[in-house]
């Protein structure tokens, strides 16, 4: 029987090759979409499952929270934290706390310089986690202070395919070099993992660099910090105790201040969760998601297959009049309603799989293309996701019935006589159909419209004017400059040069992934976080940063370098001060009995993306732990000549370290990939489902004329003309797609202003956006229904009346 019904479906698809082509190719399309957005929520969704004792990981935060809703979490814990919880608290098992690295740090390797990014993990790292090593030991990994783990693709590229364990590299750190053993090569991280690392050294080893005393204080926040907790405990869920805890070493004597109405806690993230909680920005190596953000493209995936569905189900319905006398023959032979039904499901499901395999394929060939849209490394690996095949043959049998379901109901409830006596007109003009296509078009223009919105309100977060002047900076990365007198000589030597206007240092850069100091401490009794920057008197001047009180520093007053500092309105408001009584005011608690001085006020900037409200910022010219950036700001017009000499430069002062830059603008834009990498998603999705409506367009077009051959003959007998019946058989397609707009475009109204609810700078949705998408989807849909429709008037009347 599955043999005959076989034959029969290969027989109707044979006859109809343009119809069949139309089916099978726009399945596909949709279904390779779909597995293309599939394989990317499972894998955002699956962050850190791999790791075996995962649903006993949690990582820890701060919570600053307010009556106003403005909660502020950080991420960054202070050294002593892990040790002290796991000693307070028995249901610790262990923990591990991790310095994770922004910058590249140079390298000697075998008397050749090189760049490496190395993070710093307590020595159990290994054994707290579940990240394989292609040689070496977890348990002595990390087990000596100058103990370092490579990862496969850095010790490839950094000694070939020997084997570099006991092997000696040389790290900078400040002015000098310092021996590193390696010890193990790890295997690549999965893409699929929010812990990210070229390579992993002992946290230890900070005791012994100068900054080793510094950063062993409750004060200083800089360390992510995981902690294993015994099965089934519920500590997390008791806030109380962490609350208590929190005070009682953060010395906050108030936990409610009254003017400031905050509270401050710890609080404990599940591992599995770190990916997907916005909230906790910094945590994780790979950009968080939302798991609305996941939902809404699960969304657009179910869309576009549904889209591709509705052309196979809309199609087989304007078929139904051809297959009529063959749905007569088996009823008079016999064959009941049931066996019709199994029969028409059975040649869903045989075009489902036969699309299915064409759509995998697709999706196969498509894929690295989708890695570089999507910014991931994506792979089709069933250990990575066990659920995909499972998934993927659920969708087998969920496409064949979503597309296959109505048609195989409505032909086997044809009438026999009606049927007999060849009455039976469907052609794509019932309700059913027309909704259907309604649907099609609504779901297109709705992914259209969002893609617009979604592209203006990234172009408008990065032609927004962030305080200060971004462009034509060039940030060169100085950590290789180390402690030394880099910066007053690096100057000297391009004073001369006209293209460049100015010259900055600072131990922070800006934009995407720069490291930024979190300082915390008490403040008349209230605790504190600001983002501090170490710079030099040019700082403001050179990014041309805006005073509205007080004045820059002064290199000819002494004391600017020692006890000064400048602030940005967004800490003088936290600190509840004003512009006419903030200079002078002292920022108590700064650092034990340090108490420096407010000597200017710099106007709010954005420093981080524009989703976020600025938060309080400090400048000063303190002992820093080394220059990490310095600003050149050049002449608007070529810059290259100027990069050059800039590269000339570096290159006489740091002596074998590859002189690396990036522009300011750029590396601000940075912050926006996110939003660029969801406008191209779903702009690829909008793009696919409109060729798919217009394919289920053209075909259900064709099947009208053929089905109205005989009164398109006769109206050409009556004098109508080729546009004349060009309209008559265009008007209501063009209809539907009208509809399609009026329904898309408050949907997509509504759920676009949510969107943008959550950026602090937004655009203003315009009437514009949606009058233009729906005259394109109209004149999209004329062209397409034109084709058929010409055609179809052009055909000589008697041989239409003749055939008929």
């Amino acid at each position: 029987m599955l043999l005959n019904f076989l034959k029969i479906a290969v027989r109707n698809l044979t006859r109809q090759k343009t119809l069949a082509f139309i089916n099978i190719f726009g399945l596909s399309l949709g279904i390779a979409c779909f597995i293309l957005l599939l394989l990317y929520s499972l894998n955002e969704l699956s962050f850190d499952r791999f790791h075996s004792d995962e649903k006993n990981i949690f990582a820890m935060y701060e919570l600053r929270s307010g009556i106003d809703g403005n909660d502020q979490y950080d991420v960054a814990m202070a050294l002593p934290m892990a040790p002290t919880f796991k000693k307070d608290f028995p249901d610790i098992i262990d923990f591990v706390r991790i310095k994770k690295s922004d910058e590249d740090m140079l390298v000697h390797v075998e008397n050749d310089a090189k760049h490496l990014r190395i993070s710093l993990a307590d020595h159990n790292f290994f054994k707290f986690f579940n990240f394989p090593l292609e040689s070496g030991s977890a348990l002595t990994a990390l087990k000596d202070v100058n103990s370092i783990v490579l990862s496969s693709t850095k010790a490839k590229a950094f000694f070939g395919n020997t084997n570099p364990i006991g092997k000696t590299i040389e790290v900078q750190v400040g002015p000098s070099f310092r021996p590193f053993v390696i010890s193990a090569i790890a295997k690549d991280q999965p893409a699929n993992s929010s812990i990210q690392f070229e390579a992993m050294a002992n946290l230890d080893f900070l005791q012994t660099t100068p900054m080793g005393e510094m950063l062993n204080h409750w004060y200083v926040s800089s360390f992510r910090t995981y902690i294993q907790l015994r099965p089934g405990s519920q500590l997390p869920k008791q806030l109380a105790k962490l609350e208590d805890f929190h005070h009682r070493y953060n010395d906050d004597g108030s936990t409610i201040n009254q003017k400031t109405k905050k509270l401050i806690t710890y609080g404990m993230a599940p591992l599995r969760s770190i990916h997907t909680d916005t909230r906790l920005d910094g945590m994780a190596e790979v950009s968080s998601i939302s798991p609305t953000t996941i939902w809404i493209i699960l969304a657009i995936a179910t869309a576009v297959l549904l889209i591709a569905c509705i052309n196979f189900t809309t199609l087989a319905i304007g078929r139904s009049a051809r297959r009529g006398k063959e749905v007569g023959v088996r009823k008079v032979a016999g064959a009941g309603r049931a066996h019709l039904i199994f029969q028409f499901l059975a040649e869903a499901f045989l075009l489902s799989m036969l699309s299915m395999v064409i759509g995998f394929l697709l999706a196969k060939i498509l894929l690295p293309q989708f890695n570089q849209l999507a910014g991931r490394s994506l792979e089709f690996s069933n250990v990575q996701y066990p659920e995909l095949v499972w998934l993927l043959i659920a969708l087998v049998f969920f496409v064949a019935l979503l597309s296959g379901g109505y048609p195989a109901l409505l032909l086997s409830n044809f009438k026999l006589n009606e049927v007999l006596k060849n009455k039976i007109r469907m052609g794509g003009s019932n309700f059913f159909t027309r909704s259907l296509v309604t649907l099609q078009f609504a779901l297109s223009i709705g992914l259209i419209v969002s893609t617009i919105i979604i592209l203006q309100q990234t172009r408008h977060l990065s032609d927004t004017y962030p305080g200060f002047n971004k462009e034509n900076v060039v940030v060169v990365d100085a950590t290789d400059a180390g402690k030394t007198r880099f910066v007053p000589l690096f100057k000297q030597r391009l004073a001369g040069n006209p293209a460049i206007l100015g010259i900055s240092a600072s131990g922070a850069s800006l934009g995407e992934g720069s490291d930024i100091d979190n300082h915390g401490f008490m403040y008349r009794n209230v605790h504190k976080k600001i983002h501090e920057y170490a710079v030099d008197p040019d700082y403001i001047k050179v990014l041309r940063m805006q005073l509205v009180a007080g004045r820059n520093f002064d290199p000819s007053i002494g004391t600017d370098s020692t006890d000064a500092v400048i602030i940005n309105e967004a800490m003088m408001n936290d600190f509840g001060w004003t512009a006419q009584n903030v200079i002078g005011q002292k920022v108590e608690g700064y650092i034990n009995d340090f108490s420096p001085v407010v000597i200017g006020v710099v106007k709010n900037f954005n420093f981080q993306s524009l989703s976020r409200e600025i938060e309080p910022q400090l400048f000063h010219q303190f002992p820093q732990r080394g220059t990490k950036a310095v600003f050149v700001r050049l002449r608007p017009g070529n810059p290259a000549p100027a990069i050059a000499e800039i590269g000339k430069t570096w290159s006489q002062l740091v002596p074998g370290s590859p002189f690396t830059y990036s522009f300011l603008d750029e590396k601000l834009d940075d912050f926006y990939r996110s939003e660029k990498r969801w406008s191209r998603i779903i702009g690829w999705a909008g793009g696919v489902s409109i060729l798919l409506a217009c394919l289920g367009l053209f075909g259900l077009t064709a099947l009208a004329s053929v089905n109205r051959v005989k009164e398109i003959g006769i109206r050409k007998v009556l004098g109508a003309s080729v546009a004349d019946i060009t309209t008559l058989l265009s008007k209501d397609f063009l209809k539907l797609v009208v509809l399609a707009m009026l329904i898309a475009t408050p949907l997509a109204w509504y759920f676009m202003g949510r969107w943008l609810e959550s950026f602090a700078y937004r655009i203003h949705i315009s009437w514009l956006v949606f009058a233009l998408t729906g005259i394109s989807v109209i004149a999209i849909a004329l062209l397409t229904t034109s084709f058929q429709t010409i055609k179809a008037a052009m055909i000589n009347p008697v041989k239409n009346l003749r055939d008929e």
